[in-house]
């Protein structure tokens, strides 16, 4: 699925256009900085019911929010440099306990994930709007 996103309130239409597509409980959210994932991630929260402040987990590496359909884990694997930082946060634990795990840059875990089912959302920020593809 292919998204324009021109204004913030565009995100909605994405958040309702994938919702009954999201099967699996990994989604990878891929994007250079400020092309919108944790806006996007802000939506989904929201529409998902959860009442939580949605933050960017850059810091926390990973915040964890309540919704009505469960748990949902919200990571940025940005500063982490190998796998075995991957693992030391007890990701695997996430992913098996969670309605949904939200991926910020999951490059340095994507190998790992073979096998496993996932979505993979790609924000581009052109300057103008941002490019968006759902898997």
């Amino acid at each position: 699925m292919q998204f324009t996103i021109h204004t913030i309130e565009d995100w909605q239409e994405v958040v309702d256009t994938i919702l009954p597509h999201l099967k699996h409980n990994i989604l990878l959210l891929k994007g250079n900085l400020g092309a919108g994932k944790t806006t996007f991630t802000q939506f989904l929260l929201k529409n998902l019911g959860s009442e939580d402040e949605v933050n960017s987990p850059t810091y926390s590496i990973v915040n964890e929010y309540n919704t009505s359909k469960g748990k949902v884990f919200h990571f940025d694997l940005y500063r982490l440099k190998n796998i075995e930082e991957v693992y030391d946060i007890g990701i695997e634990e996430y992913l098996d306990n969670s309605f949904l795990c939200i991926i910020e840059w999951p490059e340095v875990y994507e190998e790992e994930l073979y096998g496993l089912n996932y979505h993979t959302m790609s924000i581009v920020n052109t300057g103008e709007n941002r490019e968006v593809s759902f898997e």
